[in-house]
C-alpha cells in the first residue's frame, strides 16, 4: 500500500442483521429438510414457508415466466417470423459488453434454427461508444436489411430511432436499462424492456440477454420447438452473472438450470473458454466461476476492443479454431487486467491529489485513462472505500468518458438526472452508470453529486452498512458448515453468500501481507485454529489485526483445498476489535 493509499480511508461500517433476529428457522428447518443454520439464512432473507424454501432451494424451468407477459412481444415476435417467412435480412445489434454479446449470441442461434437470414454488428467500444447509432442503421438498409433487433441497447436512441422510422427500417429493441421517464417510449416497431412504462412482466431484473432469450423463448413456441428453449440457458446463465444481474426470481432459475446443463455443452467455443478459463469440462462450475472466469474473459473482449471475438468464438465450428480465439481472449483479460491495476492507481493518486478524502461521492478523472476499464476501476474504489464513485477519461478534446458505481443506499442514476444540464449524455441502471461530460464541467459534477447526497442521506443512514445474516458461535465452524450452505447455490448480486458474524475471536501469530494487497492471519475459535483471508485487507487504513488481539468478525466460508489437503477458511468481509480486549 502507497503513502497516497494510506491517507485515503475507506468509511466505516455499521454491522447490521438483514431481519433482526430471523425468527422460525427451527421450524423451516424441519420442514424443508434443510439444516438449522441453512434454514437461519433463509429466514433471514424473507423465506418463511417450506414451499417457498423448495422453490429457491430447487429452481425448475416452469418457474421461468410467460415470455409473452412482457410488453410488446407479440408485436416483435410477429414482425420477425414475418421476416423470415418472407427471407428478410435481419441485422442484430448487440452492444459490446458480455450482456451485449452473449445475448446476440443467443439471438443469432436461435434465428438460424427458425431458418433466418442474419448479420448482427457490434459495436467498437472508443470509436462508436455505446448504444445504436444511425450511421450504422443507414449502413444496414443500404445493405438489405429490413429489420434489426437491438440487444441490450436502444432504450434512450431516439433520433437514430425517428431516422429508421422514417425510413422504412423496422427496429425491434430489447433493452433492460432504465428508460427516460420524461422521453417516454422509444419510436421503434416494438420494444421488450421489463422496465418500460406500462409493462406488467412480473421480474424486472431480467439482464439484457435475458430480454433477447425472452425473444427467442417466445418464437420457438410459435413454431412448435420450445423443446430447444432449455440448451440456450447455458449461454444466458454466463451473460446473467457476468453482468451482475440480481440472481432472484427468474434470474436465479436461468442460473441455476444454466450452471446444471454446463458440463453437457457441446458448442466448441464455450467448451475452449471453460478449458482456459480453468473450468474443466463444466462440472461443478458455480456462479462464482462464471463472475470471475468465464464472464471477464468474455467481457475483456468488449474492453480491450474486440467484441466480435466472442460471438466469432461461440458461432466457431472446429475445435482448432475454437481454441485458437479463446486463449486470444485469455491473453486479452491478462492485459485488461495490467490496464486495470494501473488506472485504479492513478485514479486513486488522483483522488488524494482533489481533495476528496472525506467528501460523500468520489469523482476522479485524468487524460487517456484506458476507457475500457474505467468501470472496473470506479467498482474497486467504491469498494474500497464504501462511496459511490465516478472515474472519468478525458480525451485530447476535453471530452470525459466515465462510469459511476454506488452501493445500495444511492441511486447513482437519480442524482445523474439531476444534474443533466451539464453531461453529453448519460444512463445506466440504480447503481452503475456511464456518462459524457466536458472537462470543464467535471468540478461541477463532482459539487452536485456530493449535493445530491447531502439532501437524501441523513447521517446514520449515510454511513454504509454491512448486513450479516448470522450470528454464529464459535463451535458452529466446520467444514460440515461449508457443504451445508452449498443448497443455497448459486450466490451473486441479491443473492450474495451468506455473511455471519463470531465474537470471541483472537489473532493467532503475525499477518501476512500477500501480494501487497491481501491479508492472510489465523483466529482462535471454539479451541480450533481457523485460517482468515481478507482480499484486499491490506490496502484498508490501520485494518490489520494485531497478534493476540480479540476481534470481532464478519465474514463468509468456504473450504480451501491445498496440496491435497482441504481446511475451512474464513474469508473476511470485516472485523473490529472487541471491546473488552483492552488491546
Amino acid at each position: 500500500m502507497t503513502q497516497t493509499e494510506s491517507r485515503v480511508r475507506a468509511v466505516e461500517r455499521r454491522w447490521v442483521p438483514r431481519r433482526g433476529a430471523a425468527q422460525g428457522a427451527g421450524r423451516l428447518a424441519a420442514s424443508a429438510g434443510v439444516s438449522e443454520v441453512v434454514a437461519g439464512v433463509l429466514a433471514a432473507r424473507g423465506v418463511e414457508s417450506a414451499e417457498g424454501a423448495r422453490s429457491l432451494l430447487s429452481p425448475t424451468l416452469e418457474q421461468l415466466h410467460d415470455p409473452y407477459l412482457m410488453k410488446g412481444m407479440r408485436e416483435a415476435v410477429a414482425r420477425v417470423l414475418s421476416a423470415v417467412d418472407a427471407g428478410e435480412r435481419i441485422l442484430i445489434y448487440g452492444d459490446y459488453d458480455v450482456d451485449g454479446t452473449t445475448g446476440t449470441v443467443v439471438l443469432r442461434r436461435a434465428l438460424s434454427f427458425l431458418g433466418a437470414k442474419t448479420g448482427y454488428h457490434v459495436p467498437h467500444r472508443f470509436t462508436e461508444g455505446y448504444g445504436i447509432r444511425r450511421d450504422v442503421l443507414e449502413r444496414a438498409k443500404a445493405d438489405g436489411y429490413t429489420l434489426v433487433i437491438s440487444v441490450d441497447c436502444g432504450i434512450r436512441a431516439f433520433e437514430p430511432l425517428e431516422w429508421a422510422r422514417d425510413n422504412g427500417l423496422d427496429v425491434i429493441i430489447t433493452d433492460h436499462h432504465l428508460p427516460d421517464d420524461e422521453e417516454g417510449a422509444p419510436p421503434a416497431f416494438a420494444v421488450l424492456n421489463p422496465n418500460q412504462k406500462g409493462c406488467a412482466y412480473p421480474d424486472k431484473n431480467l439482464a439484457g440477454v435475458g430480454v433477447a432469450f425472452k425473444l427467442a423463448h417466445a418464437l420457438f413456441r410459435e413454431r412448435g420447438r420450445e423443446a430447444q428453449v432449455p440448451g440456450f440457458l447455458k449461454v444466458v446463465a454466463i451473460g446473467t452473472v457476468a453482468d451482475v444481474a440480481q440472481l432472484t426470481g427468474e434470474n436465479r432459475a436461468i442460473v441455476a438450470l444454466g450452471l446444471k446443463d454446463l458440463q453437457r455443452a457441446t458448442n466448441p467455443g464455450l467448451r475452449a473458454l471453460m478449458e482456459v478459463a480453468g473450468c474443466g469440462d463444466g462440472a461443478g462450475v458455480r456462479a462464482f466461476d462464471i463472475g470471475f472466469r468465464l464472464g471477464p474473459r468474455i467481457n475483456a473482449a468488449g474492453r480491450m476492443d474486440a467484441a466480435r471475438a466472442v460471438v466469432e468464438l461461440f458461432e466457431s465450428k472446429s475445435r482448432e479454431e475454437a481454441r485458437s480465439l479463446a486463449e486470444d481472449l485469455d491473453a486479452r483479460n491478462r492485459e485488461r487486467r495490467d490496464v486495470q491495476q494501473r488506472v485504479t492507481e492513478r485514479a486513486v493518486a488522483e483522488l488524494e491529489l482533489s481533495g476528496q478524502g472525506a467528501t460523500s461521492v468520489v469523482v476522479v478523472a485524468g487524460d487517456g485513462w484506458h476507457r475500457g476499464v474505467i468501470g472496473l476501476a470506479a467498482s474497486k474504489i467504491a469498494d474500497r472505500l464504501q462511496r459511490p464513485a465516478v472515474v472519468i477519461s478525458l480525451d485530447e478534446d476535453g471530452t470525459g468518458h466515465g462510469s459511476a458505481r454506488s452501493g445500495e443506499g444511492f441511486h447513482m442514476l437519480d442524482a445523474l438526472t439531476e444534474c443533466a444540464d451539464i453531461l453529453e449524455a448519460f444512463g445506466g441502471h440504480a447503481h452503475a452508470a456511464g456518462l459524457s461530460v466536458r472537462r470543464e464541467n467535471v468540478s461541477e459534477l463532482r459539487r452536485r453529486l456530493n449535493e445530491h447526497a447531502s439532501r437524501v442521506t441523513c447521517e446514520e443512514a449515510g454511513q454504509p452498512c454491512l448486513e450479516y445474516d448470522l450470528e454464529l458461535p464459535a463451535g458452529e465452524l466446520s467444514l460440515d458448515l461449508c457443504a451445508e450452505l452449498e443448497a443455497l447455490e448459486p450466490f451473486g448480486a441479491g443473492w450474495p453468500k451468506p455473511v455471519f458474524v463470531t465474537r470471541g475471536l483472537r489473532v493467532v501469530g503475525d499477518p501476512r501481507v500477500l501480494k501487497g494487497r491481501h491479508l492472510k492471519f489465523g483466529v482462535l475459535a471454539g479451541g480450533r485454529i481457523h485460517d482468515c483471508i481478507w482480499w484486499g485487507g491490506a490496502e484498508r487504513d490501520a485494518a490489520t489485526p494485531r497478534p493476540g488481539a480479540g476481534i470481532e468478525l464478519a465474514y463468509s466460508v468456504e473450504a480451501n483445498c491445498w496440496n491435497g489437503n482441504t481446511r475451512l477458511q474464513l474469508v473476511v468481509e470485516d472485523l473490529k476489535e472487541s471491546p473488552a480486549s483492552g488491546v
